[in-house]
């Protein structure tokens, strides 16, 4: 090998060891990794060079995923994936019955949005799924992240990994005109046995090969309650539904304490009781849960003030502020001292020593030290966290409004990205160009904001990702890539092309279970472009090859980023992956190397 291949394989050498004993984060490493190789670049025009390097960082597969993480972002804010799974996920008794309810949305909706937004949505949901139910959050967690890879093989768009591998293809295309490039469902004919085979696996056997490890009472428990009034709005979908369908009996760390229709009030209301429009509910909890609450569709803070604030739901949130013995409401009921007008903020419970207050908002006096929830906008934060008026003002994270009347427009943004990009030989409409024309959508239709958007894009995973690809083509270019493949085939070729079809994917599955998937796909790709040229065969059953192991590695947590999403959220160990994720390996890898030489031929 020249020199160039052996600094070459000395880079990636280090970055590996880097990234699997986690010495920095990835995009911190790969980024390290890009400015040795631009500074080798001074050297030998063998390496990319920052001209190079910044092109290939502008990566249309790249530039995809960004657009994704917005056309998400569209879904989350108006409440429409909720919409989905409140009707889905339901109130299982059953750890079999869960696994199943999660599971089947999860690999349905990641085969046509990003995986890892995907994950990042149903963190939550799932969390407060568990709270709710009394499900062990250690036993679904990880089935949520390995659903979410499982559905998002079957699709172009499904995972970040496929449209990596797309991007590179495009890029190998330009040199050699044979190579062929995904479509939208090329990885499908791979991908849907694997899912049904892995679903089976994970159904059959994760009760018994993972943890049950429920978090104490104590987790949940949080000293700042509130008692807060709710309306139930006419028409909603909650009028006419009981409490139980509404999803209000089993709120966490929340409990409907009364129900107020037409001046009777009353108490310990049964779960089969209809709601109907302008009932007053009153609900008693901690500040998190009245977050959720917030959140319901068809409910409304009690309170007709909030009507008076300027600024859409929307663009409002939850903060809590301390009253202090300056403010010159002190004294005054919250009526009296037009709270709402002063602050720009209105009152929706109070807390006093410790305890909820229990009265109507308008007749509460205020004292100093009272603890306010409200409902405001960031200009009030930045007006008074350092006012005489008040000792302490926070907000509370993830309490902005939802744009519920938005949630069917950005399920049609949603579904005609899907129809346009799957159609593309008719529409000539490129994955990125409809993800673009999606992310331009949602904001035109006001599913989100432009800061929203902006806030959505996961930056440490676009640079990672980019940072892999001149990675990868350091390694082509340097030779690297052409000597690895001259081993892999002398010593797999007697066996026959599939063996080496088999190399490559046990190649791309270590990698990324020693470092990440689009880093593995971006290392592996140039080595399996090199082998096929090598063998003069078919390259396409190599890049599925590749796009598959490269999203596959369920045996630990640094697989797949949707796993090191889920480790914290299920209480998991390291060991916990390595039990179930193994055989899950093998059994996706058996799926893909038997499958893939008969759809995609190699001669």
């Amino acid at each position: 090998m020249t020199w160039e291949a052996w600094a070459a394989l000395a880079l990636v050498g280090g970055v590996l060891y880097a990234l699997a004993r986690n010495l920095a984060d990835p995009d911190v490493v790969l980024l390290g990794g890009v400015a040795v190789v631009i500074t080798l670049g001074q050297l030998s025009d063998r390496f990319p060079g920052a001209t190079e390097a910044a092109a290939i960082l502008g990566n249309e597969g790249l530039l995809t995923v960004g657009m994704l993480f917005v056309v998400a972002a569209g879904l989350t804010e108006t409440g429409a994936l909720r919409l989905i799974t409140d009707r889905v996920l339901g109130r299982p008794t059953t750890i079999h019955v869960a696994q199943v309810r999660l599971m089947l949305p999860v690999i349905g909706i990641s085969a046509f949005l990003n995986n890892t937004p995907v994950v990042a949505m149903f963190v939550p949901v799932v969390r407060e799924w568990c709270r709710r139910t009394g499900l062990s959050p250690s036993q679904l967690f990880i089935p949520l992240s390995y659903a979410s890879i499982l559905g998002g093989v079957c699709t172009l768009i499904g995972t970040s990994t496929n449209l990596v591998v797309q991007g590179l293809l495009l890029e190998a295309q330009k040199t050699d005109p044979t190579v062929q490039t995904f479509g939208m469902f090329t990885t499908a004919p791979i991908g849907v046995p694997i899912a049904i085979a892995g679903t089976a696996f994970i159904l059959l056997f994760s009760s018994k090969l993972l943890p049950d490890r429920r978090p104490n009472a104590a987790t949940f428990a949080s000293p700042r309650q509130y008692s807060v009034e709710m309306f139930v709005e006419p028409g909603s979908p909650i009028d006419g539904a009981t409490i139980e369908e509404a999803g209000l009996r089993q709120l966490p760390g929340l409990f409907l304490a009364a129900i107020e229709r037409s001046g009777l009030r009353r108490v310990a209301v049964p779960s089969d009781e209809r709601l109907r429009g302008n009932d007053l509910l009153t609900f008693a909890g901690v500040v998190d849960s009245v977050v959720d609450l917030q959140r319901v569709r068809g409910l409304t803070p009690a309170t007709d003030q909030i009507l008076k604030l300027q600024p859409p739901r929307h663009a409002r949130f939850l903060a809590e502020a301390v009253v202090s013995a300056e403010c010159p409401l002190v004294g005054k009921t919250i009526r009296d001292g037009r709270f709402r007008t002063r602050y720009e903020a209105v009152i929706l419970a109070v807390r006093r020593n410790g305890e909820s207050v229990d009265q109507r908002i308008g007749d509460i006096e205020l004292h100093a030290g009272d603890t306010l929830l409200l409902e405001t906008t960031r200009r009030f934060l930045r007006q008074h966290r350092n006012s005489r008026d008040f000792f302490l003002v926070s907000g509370i994270p993830d309490s902005q409004g939802l744009r519920h009347d938005r949630a069917w427009i950005a399920l049609a943004i949603l579904a005609g990205m899907v129809v346009v990009v799957s159609a593309e030989t008719v529409t000539h409409v490129s994955v990125f160009h409809g993800a673009l024309l999606a992310a331009i959508a949602m904001g035109l239709t006001r599913c989100l904001s432009a800061d929203q958007a902006r806030r959505s894009v996961d930056w440490s995973t676009l640079v990672a990702i980019g940072s892999a690809l001149v990675l990868g083509k350091a390694m082509e270019t340097s030779g690297l890539a052409g000597a690895a493949a001259g081993v892999l085939v002398e010593a797999l070729q007697p066996m026959g092309p599939v063996a080496v079809l088999a190399g490559i994917y046990l190649l791309t599955l270590v990698f990324t279970e020693l470092v990440t998937n689009n880093a593995a796909a971006a290392l592996s790709f140039p080595i399996a472009l090199a082998t096929a040229h090598t063998l003069d065969v078919n390259f396409l059953p190599f890049a599925v090859i590749i796009a598959v192991a490269a999203s596959s590695g369920f045996a630990t947590p640094l697989g797949y980023q949707t796993h090191l999403m889920v480790y914290g959220a299920g209480g998991y160990r390291f060991s916990d992956y390595v039990r179930v994720g193994v055989p899950l390996d093998l059994i996706v890898m058996i799926v893909a190397i038997l499958l893939t030489p008969l759809v995609f031929p190699l001669r």
